[in-house]
C-alpha cells in the first residue's frame, strides 16, 4: 500500500471539513469505548489475564527462534507448506507463484492487515488475477476503490446511504430499493457466494500461530474466513513471525482480551483453528495449504527499544479511545495502521523521515496505554520517536526553535512562572468581554478550527498556592 503519512496535517485538515463523517467518528468514539468498558467490567479477571498474556507474549518473543522452529516442525508434520518472506515483495511473489502453479484465476480473500501492508491485492491484480475481498467491510471499500479506515472495521467511515449507492452502481442486479441494512448485507452475500464457489485459491490471515501443534488461529464475526479456507482447493495463510504463541491455551487467553477490547463482545462469532490440508477422512477443506510468514522489519523491532510493539494484538482499542483518531479518522494517517499504534508502527516499518508527523499526532492523554490489552506504553514510544525526530532534525526549524525556547524556560522555573503569569493575565484582560479568541498570534493551529477560551486571570500554580495559603490560614 502506498504511503502518504508525510501529508498527515493536510489529510487531517481535509477530514475535519467533512461534517457527516466527523459525526460518525464522534459516535464511534463514544459507543465503542462504552461497549469495551462494559465487557471488561463484566469479566472479573481482565487485569490478571492481561498481565498473564503479556508475560506469555514476552516469553514467546524472547524465544522466537525456538518457537518458530517448533511451529515449522509441527506445521510441516500436519501437511502444510511453509514459506518465509523477508519483506513485502517476497510475500507477494510467493503468493503469486503459488497461484500460478495451480493456474488459479479467482481468489477469495479474507481480511488481512498483513496483505494490506504488502499491497498484495494490487500485485495479484496486475498479474491478471481476480481478487475478491470477502469480509463485508473490506468488500465495500474494495468496490469503492478505497483503503481501510480502521483495522477492525475497515468501512466505518462509510454511511449506509453511501453503501447503497455503491451497490446500485457496482451490482448489475436490476431495479431494487435496498432500503434496510439487511438488504445491503443480503445483496453482498448473494454476490460473494458466487465468488466463494468459483475461487481456486483462498487467502486468509491469522491472529495467532500455535507452536505446540502447528495450528493457525483466525477470529472473525462473519464466517467468511472459514469459507475462504475450506471451499477453494488451495489455502494460503499470510501472517507475521511475531504472531507465534507457545500453546493453544495461550491463544485462547489472548482471544479473551482481543474480543472484549475490539468489539466489546465476550466471544466472536467464529474462532477457527486450521491444522492443514484435508485428510483422507475429512469431508471438506483445502487439498493444499501454504503458510507464509512475513518478517518485514519485525526482526529489527525485536532487537530495538521498540520491541514492545510486537506484542500488539491488533484489537483497535487505542484507535477507538484516541481523540486524534476519532477527530480525523484513519485515512489521515496515510498508511495501513492508523491511530496510536500506527503512529508508532508506521515510522518503524517504513521510515521516520517519511512519517515524522505521526508521532506528533498525540495529545499525551494516555488513554491508549490505559486500554491497551497488551499493556504497551504507547505514549512513551511516541515520545521516544519524537526525540529521534528532533535528533535527526526532521521537524520544521520553527518547531525546533520553539521547543528549544520552551526547554530553556522550563529549566528556569521562576522566570517561567513569571512570564506565564504575565501572559495569562494579559489574555484574561483582552478576552474578558467575549470570553474567547477567534484569532490569536502563534495559535493559528488551534483557532483555525475552534475558539480559544480566555483564561480566568491566574495560572494554575498561582491558584494552587493561593488555596494552599488559605488552607494553612484556617
Amino acid at each position: 500500500m502506498e504511503q502518504h503519512s508525510q501529508t498527515f496535517l493536510d489529510n487531517a485538515h481535509r477530514a475535519l471539513q467533512d461534517a457527516d463523517r466527523a459525526r460518525r467518528r464522534d459516535l464511534l468514539g463514544r459507543l465503542v469505548p462504552a461497549a469495551r468498558t462494559a465487557a471488561v467490567e463484566a469479566f472479573d479477571h481482565f487485569e490478571a489475564l492481561r498481565r498473564h498474556v503479556r508475560r506469555v507474549r514476552q516469553h514467546a518473543l524472547d524465544n522466537l527462534d525456538h518457537y518458530l522452529t517448533q511451529f515449522e516442525r509441527e506445521a510441516l508434520h500436519n501437511g502444510n507448506h511453509l514459506h518465509y518472506a523477508t519483506d513485502d515483495a517476497a510475500l507477494n511473489s510467493i503468493v503469486l507463484d503459488i497461484c500460478q502453479q495451480h493456474s488459479a484465476r479467482r481468489i477469495a480473500k479474507g481480511k488481512s492487515m498483513v496483505t494490506e501492508e504488502t499491497g498484495l491485492n494490487s500485485y495479484l491484480q496486475r498479474a491478471g488475477l481476480d481478487v475478491m475481498e470477502t469480509d463485508l467491510g473490506e468488500y465495500i471499500i474494495q468496490q469503492a476503490g478505497e483503503t481501510p479506515s480502521h483495522i477492525v472495521g475497515p468501512a466505518l467511515h462509510k454511511s449506509a446511504a453511501e453503501i447503497r449507492e455503491l451497490f446500485l452502481q457496482k451490482h448489475d442486479l436490476g431495479a431494487r430499493e435496498l432500503v434496510a441494512t439487511s438488504d445491503l448485507v443480503g445483496e453482498a452475500r448473494q454476490v460473494l457466494r458466487e465468488h466463494f464457489l468459483a475461487a481456486e485459491v483462498g487467502i486468509i490471515g491469522a491472529n495467532a500461530l500455535v507452536a505446540e501443534n502447528g495450528y493457525c488461529m483466525l477470529v472473525t464475526n462473519e464466517g467468511n474466513g472459514d469459507l475462504c479456507a475450506n471451499l477453494p482447493s488451495v489455502l494460503i495463510v499470510c501472517t507475521t513471525v511475531d504472531r507465534i504463541l507457545p500453546r493453544a491455551e495461550d491463544a485462547t487467553a489472548m482471544l479473551r482480551l482481543l474480543v472484549r477490547s475490539a468489539t466489546g463482545q465476550a466471544q466472536t462469532c467464529y474462532t477457527s483453528f486450521y491444522s492443514g490440508p484435508r485428510r483422507e477422512a475429512d469431508l471438506d477443506g483445502p487439498l493444499e495449504t501454504h503458510i507464509v510468514l512475513l518478517d518485514n522489519k519485525r526482526s529489527d523491532l525485536l532487537a530495538s527499544d521498540y520491541r514492545e510493539m510486537l506484542q500488539c494484538i491488533r484489537c483497535g482499542a487505542c484507535l477507538n479511545h484516541c481523540p486524534i483518531y476519532t477527530s480525523v479518522g484513519g485515512h489521515a494517517y496515510g498508511w495501513v495502521y492508523p491511530g496510536p499504534m500506527g503512529s508508532v508502527l508506521t515510522p518503524l516499518l517504513t521510515s521516520l523521515e517519511s512519517s515524522n508527523a505521526l508521532p506528533n499526532a498525540c495529545t499525551a492523554c494516555g488513554r491508549c496505554a490505559q486500554v491497551c490489552p497488551a499493556d504497551i506504553p504507547l505514549p512513551d514510544l511516541l515520545r521516544d520517536l519524537r526525540h529521534e525526530e528532533v535528533q535527526a532534525r526532521l521537524s520544521p526549524a520553527r518547531w525546533r526553535r520553539g521547543m528549544q525556547v520552551h526547554a530553556w524556560l522550563a529549566g528556569r522555573p521562576r522566570l517561567y512562572h513569571f512570564l506565564s503569569g504575565l501572559g495569562v493575565a494579559a489574555l484574561a484582560l483582552l478576552g474578558r468581554r467575549t470570553g474567547s479568541f477567534r484569532r490569536l498570534p502563534m495559535a493559528g493551529g488551534w483557532t483555525s478550527q475552534r475558539d480559544l477560551p480566555a483564561p480566568q486571570g491566574r495560572t494554575f500554580m498561582r491558584q494552587y498556592r493561593r488555596r494552599q495559603r488559605q488552607r494553612d490560614a484556617r
